[in-house]
């Protein structure tokens, strides 16, 4: 049979801890059962910007915490370049585990985009997340992320550097209507090929930087 998506674990609460303690517990898609643990959002529960990442890399997946290995070291690196606090900000995952495959020695695992299907199983996790912190500023890093709350259409190479909000019915459902940013995420800057290396890492900083610059308070 198959899963029927996160809901049917999610707890009534809006307490972050308790949140991420049923979400270790989840088994609203397949991809717990080859991912080590689940990976929770950490960070300030009262954020005023929460960043949103795809799903949890190799790191992440054996520590336990967002944002920890390669990709999260070059975000701090941009977050310190655009004077933006990660002490401050509170930041997540489309999806909570480690969607992978292996070479053939059966060592090394190897990145596998999330389907449609699993990011919309996790997203109640996501949707609790926003309705807890209730962050004045969004930021979706890559598409993954974009899509899972502006639609599987969402072209985020159109919308860099627009401040944009959630479809319609979002709002009415979150009791939040938060302002949006999108911008690359920080493995595809890792990607990129030696000579954009850098105009790529400039762009995620000015989007970082953007972004912590709507806050009102």
């Amino acid at each position: 049979m198959a899963a029927a998506g996160a809901d049917a674990y999610l707890p009534h609460t809006s307490d972050l801890r308790q949140l991420a303690e049923a979400a270790r517990r989840c088994r609203g898609c397949d991809l717990y059962r080859d991912a080590q643990q689940t990976v929770f959002g950490e960070g300030s529960a009262t954020a005023d910007v929460m960043l949103v990442g795809e799903q949890p890399g190799d790191q992440e997946d054996r520590r336990g915490h967002p944002f920890v290995g390669p990709a999260g070291r070059l975000l701090d690196k941009a977050l310190v370049a655009a004077g933006v606090d990660r002490d401050r900000l509170y930041v997540t995952n489309a999806v909570k585990h480690f969607k992978f495959t292996r070479f053939t020695s059966g060592r090394r695992r190897i990145h596998q985009t999330p389907s449609r299907t699993e990011v919309v199983a996790c997203r109640p996790w996501l949707f609790a997340e926003i309705t807890s912190v209730q962050p004045e500023i969004v930021v979706l890093l890559g598409a993954t992320a974009a899509q899972s709350l502006l639609g599987s259409g969402f072209r985020l190479t159109v919308h860099r550097g627009e401040v944009l909000h959630l479809p319609e019915d979002e709002p009415d459902l979150l009791g939040i209507d938060p302002m949006i940013v999108v911008t690359a995420h920080p493995s595809a800057v890792l990607r990129a090929p030696v000579q954009r290396r850098a105009s790529s890492f400039e762009t995620l900083v000015t989007d970082l930087r953007f972004a912590a610059g709507l806050r009102s308070r």
